[in-house]
């Protein structure tokens, strides 16, 4: 779930939910989206016209083949999505989304009742959702890793689809981390406290973004200390491999890649995150991968090895 959606669930009125649930229980429309052998299962709201539909179908398809660019193929054998039209008007295209954990994964999306597929495209929310599916998580405890994780990788994946540039994606990172900065009513708790009341206290800025800094500094170490030849993208596609019809707590999971790619790296940065009493410096990683910040701007260097580490994370590329 997203942190603008999963603040706003907190606080809707129960007259949304009734409606929503109301909603889910129309008939829906069905399509079947077959990539490599692997299946989508597509199911949209009949309350939405026969032109929204359309547009919906694009912009499912331009996502799910989003999703397909970290491993180069689904992280689930069978997977679904269902769409319905979000009760309340709003400026927000997609104000309500979550994942199902499941026998077959499902990612729920309430949308705007009339939006075109480009501004769908252009919503951070879709890919956030869909990266979720990248770990087999089992959907409670550490809850600041599986968000990190799709807040990290939300931006990674507009970036390969094209809908943002390099340098708007680390100007969103750098922004994110400034939220997270900023959220400091907590600060001087362990995140992991943070992260267990969040629903009760808040803190959802320093709980997400802490994250997102535990995958951004694990890419860049991993590809570091194997000179390239490991990445992010690999270590979860291992994961994925050997446990994607598993249900793992965080730490089985971070144990997990360790042992699959051979390093100790990922359960060390668990311990160190998850015990940070406030959102981690970024600044030094950023140096470190040719990111210079001045007045609130990132600039890109393009030439070094830091840079073209950087460049690689981009390209889904190694060494």
């Amino acid at each position: 779930m997203t942190s603008r959606s999963f603040i706003r669930l907190l606080v809707l009125p129960l007259s949304f939910i009734l409606l929503a649930k109301a909603a889910m229980s129309e008939e829906s429309v069905h399509q079947t989206i077959e990539r490599d052998g692997q299946k989508l299962q597509l199911h949209i709201n009949s309350q939405f016209d026969p032109d929204m539909q359309i547009e919906l179908q694009d912009w499912v398809v331009f996502i799910a083949e989003t999703l397909q660019k970290v491993y180069g193929r689904w992280p689930r054998q069978e997977w679904e999505i269902s769409i319905s039209p979000a009760p309340a008007a709003g400026s927000d295209p997609i104000p309500w989304a979550q994942v199902h954990r499941g026998e077959m994964d499902r990612v729920e999306f309430y949308t705007a009742s009339q939006v075109s597929a480009d501004e769908l495209k252009n919503a951070w929310t879709g890919y956030h959702e869909l990266a979720h599916l990248l770990i087999p998580y089992r959907g409670w405890g550490d809850l600041w890793f599986s968000e990190g994780l799709s807040s990290y990788y939300q931006n990674i994946l507009m970036a390969r689809s094209g809908i943002s540039t390099e340098q708007q994606m680390w100007q969103n990172l750098y922004a994110g981390f400034l939220r997270g900065r900023a959220d400091s009513r907590f600060d001087g708790q362990p995140l992991n406290e943070v992260s267990s009341a969040l629903r009760k206290k808040g803190g959802f800025m320093r709980v997400y973004w802490s994250g997102a800094w535990y995958f951004l500094a694990a890419d860049v170490r991993l590809r570091r200390q194997s000179g390239g030849k490991l990445t992010l993208d690999i270590a979860l596609e291992k994961l994925n491999q050997c446990c994607a019809n598993q249900r793992l707590s965080v730490l089985e999971i971070v144990n997990k890649l360790d042992e699959l790619n051979q390093v100790l790296l990922f359960q060390s940065l668990y311990q160190q995150v998850r015990t940070s009493t406030e959102v981690p410096t970024f600044e030094t990683i950023f140096a470190s991968i040719g990111i210079t910040i001045k007045d609130g701007t990132v600039t890109l260097q393009q030439e070094g090895p830091g840079a073209r580490l950087r460049q690689q994370i981009i390209s889904h590329t190694t060494l």
